[in-house]
């Protein structure tokens, strides 16, 4: 169950009061946020692993697995994804701040979709930090974040929006290697399990741009990667 956005990532919500999820999918979705809906406990923290989420929004009183435990075993494992808590009660609000799960921000049942909105956007601020670095340089190929520009063995080359915001994601972690769904959820906002070909053609379209200077590397049956090392 998930929305496509235009690149601000994609926030995974996790719900049980399918109104309710509803709701935060619309709001999320016409922000510009990708949304992937889990209405279970257990699914939820498989499908966080899998497709690396920008952010979460986390029901606590979810059945089963609730999302006190879920946090907990995401910052055990030492995956610091912002959390805004999503709580019906007064005493669930103490029960996770009292717990010091690390969770960024909380929400009180009712609550205005657009603060929800307005919550999301402000965690993600602050995860981002004050100083993202405005260059990324992997092997041969440089990227301008500022000015949107790309260059490989000094020379410009001209990208589109979406080659640009899949070149930069990989070369933002030199050596890492992101699944096809990682990159559909990072780059595209989406979380569409059947769309790998979309990342295979953009990564084919770059190759062919940046020819030999091309840090791009597959690693059979996983993903892609960007490292400056031979082939």
């Amino acid at each position: 169950m998930e929305n496509s956005g235009e690149g601000r990532g994609l926030v995974l919500v996790v719900e049980d009061e399918q109104a309710i999820a509803d709701l935060e999918r619309l709001y999320l979705s016409r922000a510009g946020f990708g949304v992937h809906v889990e209405r279970d406990g257990a699914a939820a923290l498989a499908r966080i692993r899998q497709l690396r989420p920008v952010a979460i929004v986390l029901d606590v009183g979810l059945p089963g697995l609730d999302g006190v435990e879920i946090c907990r075993r995401l910052r055990e494992a030492d995956d610091w994804t912002p959390v805004i808590f999503v709580t019906a009660r007064d005493d669930e609000v103490d029960r996770v701040l009292g717990l010091e799960l690390g969770a960024d921000d909380y929400l009180t049942k009712p609550f205005s979709p657009r603060e929800l909105v307005a919550r999301v956007r402000s965690v993600l601020r602050r995860a981002a930090g004050p100083q993202s670095p405005r260059v990324l340089s992997v092997g041969r190929v440089r990227l301008d974040l500022g000015r949107r520009a790309a260059e490989a063995d000094g020379g410009a080359v001209q990208l589109t929006a979406m080659e640009f915001d899949l070149l930069a994601h990989l070369m933002s972690q030199p050596g890492r290697v992101f699944s096809r769904e990682q990159l559909l959820a990072a780059v595209w906002g989406q979380a569409d399990y059947a769309g790998g070909r979309t990342v295979d053609v953009h990564v084919a379209q770059l190759r062919a741009k940046l020819g030999d200077a091309s840090p791009i590397r597959t690693t059979r049956g996983v993903g892609y990667s960007a490292a400056s090392d031979p082939r």
